[in-house]
């Protein structure tokens, strides 16, 4: 069976997403368990997260066989004398005596703090750590990178360790181990799990038990100094918070707990400052940025940018502005793209004293695809773009500045803050009925039970005659109506104690009507004709759209996922194309693709873009699998009209199907292609694409396609009796000489408005063009059976009736008769 490229788009009701946008969370198991006494074992623990609608795509285990690997201090590092890239060192592990160990690592120095394997211990792999010689050298264990332990992927040297690590202490208690990283995939309507916090709500409700606050002390106010804040964005940026800490530390090493937490997150620690907001944000969910003081002046301007705006970026890149963008800006020029990424210019460095913190609340929104549009994909930008608690950044910026002092030192000044209660969101309270409930869920729960599942997600619940008024929290912003709620219980509850059962109720059927073909008997026969079904993405590339040379009537979007799949398809063709090509890279000799679906053009001004649902074809290779009953030959124009006539036969009418040679798209072969007609007016295109596209495109040989509008093909004329003829059929053979270019379809329709229903059927028995005929013509041989429902037919008039056939392939088709 050929590869195919087959994608889904599944919609789905989601408040800031138009897409199932799978973002997966990482984070450490036991950083989990300091929030929640979670009472089962990993395992278990990943289960009822998947079973709760947060899947868990891997467990990794980390530092499950460290026994015997201790915090080691290199005393001395002394070249050996056999060998240039290896050193004698000396090494306290917390013995009687140093060991000595021979490594090899570029950064073993002395005063250097790094995991020792003592002999006897199992690194994971399997590796023993034994006494070994090496070039001579007695060796009694081995000093270890971050990859030979199975913590990191470095293996560029020795795991450096912070210089207060306590000599010879089990690396397994320094480093908080054995732990594992959970890899969650969340859904766009769950922002709220893009915290550790907002997990531990699910796995509290899951298990019974009860969520820790994150340790937190209210934080001195020893400084005076602070900036004003103005709000300039209205209801874009409603609610902006600031705190000035000075004197700070900058250069002061992260804890290596908060270094561990962080990396096992998927982020890597890169200094105090950065690390404290980074950890706030998984911790809490809440985005936090922080800005050299001395790189601001005058007051913090919340604004959109003015159109062209220039910004250099973080990452280092340029970024030109539009008038929609978000902005935090001082008075003379842009710092940040706000819920994107700060500048360069007001970055934080070894040399900052004095940072300014920010904690902010913007509208979903006005930061929705911006960060897309600049290339972009941070860790911000997802958070706001799916919703962030509005109630967060005091709480955030507490937490940052409280770990900021406990690291880096320093005077924390008040908190400056800006906001615009009205535009701020708020829960409102929502109504669940016991019966509703019991009629979705097809079972009975206890109210208590029901009271349980929902206080323990953080919801406030105030009971009434009918159920209950349920106010969810400010962080969740999918909770949104009173299926929602139910679906919060069903899943808490365990999708898996919900019971089975048949609905109970009359079912209309609907009757298929006759003069109708179905979509689905549609794609049967195309798979009984040895056709297999593609299903691409709506979304194509306005590049490749332009290849093909589609640029007038394009449908665009206004919030792609990508650049790639920014322009809704105006045709079949190019994504089933790539799906062939994509076959083609992975050795398919003979490929014969198929989809079913709808393409799109610009509606009127005002209106909704038009859907057109189409069927199109694209075959490469042999005509036929390889066989010993029929020669191999490559697949050509009058395979591919085969298909067309089979489909048009089926519906009954094939009179009203016509093909002809004049105005093809750009894409086709002009010598080898023909549009498709129904009752006169154009429903499509076949033949084989244009050289010049098969170049583009990189497909090599030959590529038929068809392209046509599904619903004439979905029209069935009913059958209708009718008697036998009782007098005989004549049949007369008769050869013509016309041009090249007159298609067969005109030929056809001459014969048949002058002869008449006298005409019951017209055969093409031969086609001949070279020598004995004119340069641009051919030779066509066709029989006239001839019938009269009335009379038996003479032979006088019979070859009247062959004298008017050829007087109107003359006359209509410039045909000269050969006998």
């Amino acid at each position: 069976m050929p590869w195919l490229a087959v994608f889904r788009v599944f919609p789905g009701r989601f408040p800031h997403s138009d897409f199932l946008d799978f973002k997966a969370m990482k984070f450490s198991e036991n950083w989990l368990r300091t929030l929640v006494d979670v009472p089962v074992d990993r395992d278990s623990l990943a289960r009822a997260l998947t079973m709760a609608g947060l899947e868990v795509e891997e467990v990794t285990p980390i530092g499950a066989s460290l026994e015997g690997v201790v915090v080691g201090l290199i005393l001395s590092a002394e070249p050996h004398p056999e060998a240039d890239r290896l050193r004698i060192c000396t090494v306290d592990a917390g013995l009687e005596a140093p060991l000595t160990i021979v490594c090899g690592a570029p950064n073993a120095r002395s005063g250097l703090k790094a995991p020792l394997a003592k002999v006897g211990a199992v690194l994971p792999g399997g590796i023993v750590i034994k006494t070994a010689k090496l070039r001579g050298v007695a060796s009694a264990g081995m000093l270890c990178s971050a990859k030979e332990l199975g913590l990191d992927e470095d293996a560029s040297g020795l795991m450096e360790l912070p210089p207060d690590a306590p000599v010879g202490q089990p690396l397994t208690s320094y480093l908080d181990l054995p732990d594992a990283v959970f890899e969650v995939s969340l859904t766009p309507n769950r922002a709220d799990c893009l915290s550790l916090y907002g997990i531990a709500f699910d796995v509290a409700a899951l298990f019974g038990c009860r969520v820790k606050e994150p340790a937190q002390t209210q934080v001195t106010v020893s400084g005076q100094a602070g900036r004003r804040i103005r709000l300039e964005a209205g209801a874009d940026a409603p609610r902006y918070l600031g705190r000035l800490v000075e004197g700070i530390d900058a250069a002061a090493p992260t804890p290596v707990w908060m270094a561990e937490r962080l990396r096992r997150s998927g982020l890597r620690p890169i200094s105090a400052v950065v690390d404290v907001t980074n950890y706030v944000m998984l911790e809490l969910g809440q985005p936090l940025h922080a800005f050299d003081n001395d790189t601001l002046h005058g007051d913090i301007v919340v604004r959109h940018a003015r159109a062209g705006e220039m910004l250099t970026l973080l990452d280092g890149s340029e970024v030109r502005l539009e008038s929609d963008f978000l902005l935090i800006a001082d008075e003379t020029r842009p710092l940040a793209v706000a819920g994107v990424m700060g500048g360069l210019d007001s970055r934080v460095t070894a040399a900052t004293r004095d940072v300014f913190l920010e904690a902010a609340h913007f509208a979903p929104a006005a930061i929705m695809g911006r960060a897309r549009r600049l290339g972009l994909h941070t860790e911000a930008s997802h958070r706001f773009e799916r919703g962030v608690d509005p109630v967060l950044p005091e709480r955030a910026l507490e937490r940052a500045t409280e770990l900021l002092l406990a690291i880096a030192g320093g005077r924390a000044g008040p908190v400056s803050r800006a906001e615009r209660p009205g535009d701020l969101p708020s829960p409102r309270p929502i109504r669940l009925r016991r019966d509703r409930l019991v009629r979705l869920l097809g079972i009975h729960l206890d109210d208590a039970e029901v009271v349980r599942i929902l206080t323990a997600l953080g919801m406030r619940i105030e009971p009434d005659t009918a159920g209950w008024q349920v106010t969810a929290p400010s962080r969740r912003f999918d909770i949104e109506r009173e299926e929602d709620l139910i679906e919060e219980v069903a899943r808490i509850h365990g999708y898996d104690r919900i019971p089975v059962r048949t609905p109970a109720g009359a079912l209309r059927l609907a009757i298929e009507p006759e003069t109708r073909i179905s979509e689905l008997a549609l794609r049967e026969q195309l798979a009984a004709r040895d056709y297999h079904e593609a299903i691409n993405l709506a979304f194509v590339s306005a590049e490749l759209l332009a290849h093909w040379g589609f640029r007038h009537d394009l449908v665009t979007l206004a919030n792609p996922l990508s650049a790639d799949l920014a322009v809704m398809r105006p045709s079949l063709l190019p994504g089933l194309v790539e799906a062939l090509r994509h076959n083609r890279a992975r050795q398919q000799d003979r490929v014969r693709l198929f989809e079913l679906a709808r393409v799109f053009a610009q509606g009127k001004s005002g209106e909704p873009p038009i859907e057109t649902p189409a069927l199109a074809l694209a075959v490469f290779g042999p005509a036929h699998a390889e066989q010993w009953g029929e020669p191999k030959r490559a697949c050509d124009f009058y395979d591919l009209k085969g298909e067309l006539d089979a489909l048009v036969a089926w519906t009954g009418e094939p009179a009203r199907w016509t093909v002809d040679a004049e105005a093809l798209p750009p894409w086709l072969h002009p010598g080898r292609s023909a549009r498709i007609l129904h009752e006169g007016v154009v429903v499509g295109h076949l033949g084989a694409l244009h050289p010049q596209l098969l170049r583009v495109l990189d497909l090599g040989a030959e590529v038929y396609v068809l392209e046509v509008a599904v619903a004439p093909l979905l029209a069935h004329r009913l059958p209708q009796a009718r008697p036998v003829p009782r007098f005989p059929q004549i049949r007369r053979d008769i050869a013509v000489e016309l041009p090249e270019a007159v298609p067969w379809a005109k030929v056809e329709q001459a014969l048949r408005e002058r002869l008449g229903p006298v005409l019951v059927e017209l055969r093409l028995f031969d086609r001949y063009s070279g020598q004995g005929i004119e340069a641009g013509a051919k030779s066509l041989a066709m029989g006239l059976i001839l019938q009269d429902a009335s009379r038996t037919l003479t032979d006088e008039e019979a070859d009247r009736w062959v004298r008017e056939a050829v007087s109107a392939l003359e006359a209509a088709c410039g045909a000269k008769w050969r006998g």
